[in-house]
């Protein structure tokens, strides 16, 4: 699918945010004709020495070549130096074919910024099946590495879209022992999203500075409640990757273990950024008209509040029934039932929109269908489920379900 070919979503921001430049980190983009031509679909990022990173890469047993290609650089513990994007070609079930290619960009990167192949690190999305066209990617190199630049944060977020309707940015600010750090973020994605780490890309900078160990135990339990707790279609890409760099440029008195409190307000700034972008992903779903929020409480744990939720998110009889301002309730019922968790039947309570909808297992006496209905109808729909099995809870959320998406995946190699 042609990116500029899909109207908007109605659940788009007004527009993008402010993400001024984040000291130590430079950007760049491209048209390399990677799948369309005239279209930019290539970035590059250039970060300065004592960059650290943290990721979560997808646990899709079909993952990519450039999900392979940054798992070694994670565990490498070399740093990052570079990050290179190509949209329209996810180099996904390519084989040796793929492997060479993302091998081959790599390289070709880590030459033009004069550093090594190590802490360059890849990502591509698009089509799977299809081996990267690695030389239109490396013939753009030297036009992406002279045109490196502090600013261009939304160019970057328009770059590694595919089926996306706009571009997704996120920034916050945080104070460490009184000096303030700022943490600029982009995403994309809009189908195949039901992560099992993070989102299809999303890639974070921050000019504070933090160890690697550190900022991978900040970034894990963030992406828990961010984008695992996201889902469009149920679908887990094959390229799902989330980095987190940290340039070190503002300094600040050291920090040693994620539970130092001088962390916590960065901490929480970092999960509002990875929660904002998740957010836009599902607002951004394919065909979507309806944000649904879903809380699940008294679950027997966090993780079992969690499927809970997810099996109500995924169900296409729930989500159909929101596109269709049809408040189906007994939907809700069917999903907790097939989830596999512990729930008491005859102590479930159902909300929607913050009205009682069932309580003790059957329809709340004061429950008002029209008032439902009315919520339904809506835009951001909120819907809350307690099993009545244990104190525990979650939220997830999801968008509805229309023929939209069917029309955008019917053809989406065309």
């Amino acid at each position: 699918m042609a990116k500029g070919s899909l109207p908007v979503s109605p659940l788009a921001p007004a527009a993008f945010p402010r993400l001024g430049a984040i000291a130590g980190v430079r950007l760049a983009t491209a048209a390399a004709g990677v799948r369309y031509k005239g279209r930019t679909d290539v970035l590059l990022a250039a970060f300065d020495a004592g960059t650290t990173v943290a990721g979560v890469l997808t646990r899709s047993k079909t993952r990519s070549a450039p999900v392979d290609w940054c798992r070694l650089g994670l565990d490498g513990g070399k740093g990052a130096r570079g990050l290179l994007v190509n949209s329209g070609n996810a180099n996904a079930f390519t084989g040796r074919a793929g492997a060479a290619a993302a091998e081959a960009t790599a390289k070709a990167a880590a030459k033009v910024l004069g550093v090594q192949p190590k802490t360059l690190f890849l990502a591509s999305t698009g089509v799977i099946g299809e081996v990267l066209p690695a030389e239109r990617v490396v013939a753009a190199l030297d036009g992406l590495n002279a045109g490196l630049s502090p600013d261009g944060w939304e160019a970057a977020a328009r770059a590694i879209m595919t089926t996306d309707t706009f571009a997704k940015g996120a920034s916050a600010t945080a104070e460490i022992d009184g000096t303030t750090v700022t943490i600029n973020g982009i995403a994309k994605g809009s189908g195949m999203i039901a992560p099992d780490m993070a989102t299809m890309l999303c890639f974070v900078a921050t000019d504070a500075k933090i160890p690697a160990p550190v900022l991978q135990a900040l970034l894990k339990p963030a992406a828990e409640r961010s984008f695992n707790s996201i889902t469009v279609d149920g679908d887990t890409s094959t390229s799902d990757t989330l980095l987190v760099f940290a340039t070190g440029a503002i300094r600040h008195a050291p920090v040693r273990e994620a539970r130092d409190p001088r962390l916590k307000a960065f901490a929480q700034a970092l999960e509002a950024v990875l929660t904002d972008l998740a957010l836009q992903v599902v607002r951004d779903g394919e065909g979507a008209t309806k944000l649904i929020s879903i809380e699940v409480t008294g679950a027997t744990s966090t993780a079992a509040a969690r499927r809970i939720g997810l099996a109500i998110a995924n169900s296409p009889l729930v989500k159909t029934a929101i596109a269709g301002g049809d408040a189906n309730w007994g939907r809700v019922v069917m999903a907790v039932g097939k989830s596999g968790e512990r729930a008491d039947r005859d102590s479930i309570a159902i909300w929607m929109g913050g009205l009682p909808v069932a309580a003790d297992g059957a329809v709340h006496p004061a429950y008002d269908e029209a008032a439902a209905t009315a919520h339904v109808r809506g835009t951001d729909i909120s819907i809350r489920v307690d099993v009545g099995v244990g104190k525990a809870r979650a939220r997830v959320w999801t968008c509805d379900l229309t023929h939209g998406y069917i029309d955008i995946n019917a053809d989406y190699r065309s």
